[in-house]
């Protein structure tokens, strides 16, 4: 006999986790979007750091190469691709040694940064600190995760609760500021005395302007040992594959070997051709060595105009030494400023997106092409 249920209409139904996150900050730019856009000569959108130059050839040529791929790729990724990233994180950013094993491809950081907490089963009960200042999709994996978010910057300013997780994030968007060897080995010793897992998102580690980002798993912060430790970093903006979604975590083997084992029943998996793709990115620094000159050029001309409008710039040592973004301020609410700009035709990211503490600053991204960057500095200094 089969066994029937009535429905409770009084039941909760499904609730989503949506419906605990903010809103998607960049819709909240739809009005200044507008007054932008009315712009005799069009909008200078500097609100948002997506690549405009071209992909570059012997990427494009991979990826067309292995576009007849018609099995399924694995989630731990091919062999090649994970030994060009170990080869990169050596030849780039002196860390030797990192065995491919401890390489897991993703799609793209955000996919990681949004899901992380959740994927190392930290969710209600658990507190997971994160940057003073910080990209939206830190605080959205943790409330989507059901954990608690912690703003801080000082381990002093933790209190006596451990937290099952830290986010650092050097190079730091928004603010462009670089945690030296120093910072960074002091927060490894004390998450590594209570067992706490640091995540270190690293995406901008090849854009350092003032200063040399430093990688968590450097042997001068890790003492040799990945232990706690992964290093999250992407293709997007050092090889302009935005479009591809091309992204790593790597570090202590057992976080690695657990976060494989999970993704392979979420099929969260990078296809092959972009894997293809991934490893040429890796394994040439010629292109990533031109594409740092552009956005050097683009980031000394916004800083001078800018600066000439009267916003400042670095006002807080370290800020703005790297990344693709100038962080700024006039004194005043970021709104005020985000609209003085926008009825100048130029588009920005107020700092209020970031945190409280970006209340009177600015985030503008140098990733517009030369024409439009060059526009927006006629604007500013007419």
């Amino acid at each position: 006999m089969t066994e029937s249920f009535t429905p409770d209409p009084d039941a909760p139904r499904w609730s989503s986790p949506a419906s605990r996150l903010p809103d998607f900050p960049w819709d909240l730019l739809a009005a200044a979007k507008a007054i932008a856009s009315d712009h005799e000569d069009g909008v200078v959108d500097l609100s948002i750091g997506t690549p405009v130059d071209s992909v570059p050839m012997a990427v494009r040529t991979a990826l067309s190469a292995a576009s007849d791929a018609p099995g399924y790729p694995t989630v731990h990724g091919q062999p090649a691709l994970r030994e060009a990233y170990s080869q990169w994180l050596e030849r780039s950013h002196g860390i030797p040694d990192l065995n491919p094993e401890h390489v897991l491809p993703t799609i793209g950081s955000k996919e990681l940064v949004a899901s992380l907490p959740a994927q190392l089963g930290f969710g209600r009960g658990s507190v997971v600190v994160i940057p003073e200042l910080a990209y939206p999709t830190y605080v959205v994996g943790v409330l989507a995760a059901g954990a608690t978010a912690v703003r801080a910057d000082a381990l002093t300013a933790l209190g006596p609760d451990t937290p099952s997780m830290i986010w650092i994030n050097s190079p730091s968007n928004p603010t462009g500021r670089v945690l030296g060897v120093p910072h960074l080995a002091k927060v490894v010793d004390w998450a590594r005395r209570r067992g706490v897992v640091v995540a270190s998102d690293e995406c901008y580690l090849d854009l350092g302007w003032e200063a040399q980002p430093v990688s968590i798993l450097h042997p001068d912060v890790s003492h040799g040992d990945h232990t706690g430790l992964l290093a999250v970093h992407s293709l997007s903006k050092r090889s302009n594959l935005a479009g591809y979604r091309a992204g790593f975590v790597s570090g202590d083997p057992e976080i690695i070997g657990s976060l494989i084992a999970l993704r392979k029943h979420l099929g969260l998996i990078v296809p092959t051709p972009v894997q293809a793709a991934a490893t040429a990115a890796l394994s040439d620094d010629g292109p990533v060595v031109m594409q740092k000159m552009r956005y050097a050029r683009r980031r000394a001309v916004l800083t001078e105009a800018f600066e000439e409008a009267g916003f400042r710039i670095g006002e807080v040592e370290g800020h703005s030494a790297a990344g693709l973004y100038l962080w700024m301020s006039r004194g005043e609410p970021a709104m005020k400023s985000v609209e003085w700009l926008a009825k100048r035709g130029i588009l920005v990211a107020p700092g209020t997106f970031y945190g409280p503490a970006g209340a009177k600053h600015i985030r503008v991204a140098f990733t517009a092409t030369d024409e439009r960057v060059a526009q927006a500095a006629a604007r500013l200094t007419d």
